[in-house]
């Protein structure tokens, strides 16, 4: 048996940690709808800086807070723009009623219950948890988010 095929294959054998796996998810579907509500919120500095450098103590460190803020502000808002587009690119992957029920719960309004999405939907509750527990696993799996339970024992 090929290396790879082995793995795939004990990949294929191994435990979900199903409450992990769901948090993250949750995490970045959250993360998705904040950038798509607000945005990026940009740091600025508190103080102007001086021109000289200040040589704190005896580590002879400077402080650099405008380029410190500058690489927050490009970083944060480069990861902030790739985790929304890798939800909207993992949303394509879900059948119509998966991607409706996720828009609803997660990415349109803060305050949506689950009682009202299944209301709305005029699915059974039974057959809208069970709809939505799938299509956050395919999400899960498409933004290789999911969690393996490891055996600590081993």
């Amino acid at each position: 048996m090929r290396a790879e095929a082995r793995d795939v294959f004990q990949l294929a054998l191994m435990e979900i940690n199903r409450d992990e796996t769901r948090r993250r998810v949750e995490e970045e579907l959250e993360r998705a709808r904040i950038y798509k509500e607000v945005g990026f919120v940009r740091k600025e500095t508190q103080l102007t800086p001086a021109y000289e450098p200040r040589y704190h103590g005896s580590t002879n460190v400077t402080s650099n807070q405008i380029e410190n803020v500058a690489i927050f502000n490009v970083d944060t808002e480069s990861r902030l723009r790739q985790a929304y587009e890798r939800v909207n690119i993992a949303m394509r992957g879900l059948k119509r009623m998966e991607r409706d029920i996720i828009n609803m719960r997660y990415l349109d309004d803060e305050d949506v219950l689950d009682f009202n999405v299944y209301n709305e939907l005029a699915l059974s509750e039974r057959s809208y948890y069970r709809r939505k527990s799938r299509a956050l696993y395919k999400l899960a799996f498409a933004m290789q988010l999911e969690v393996f339970v490891t055996d600590e024992t081993a």
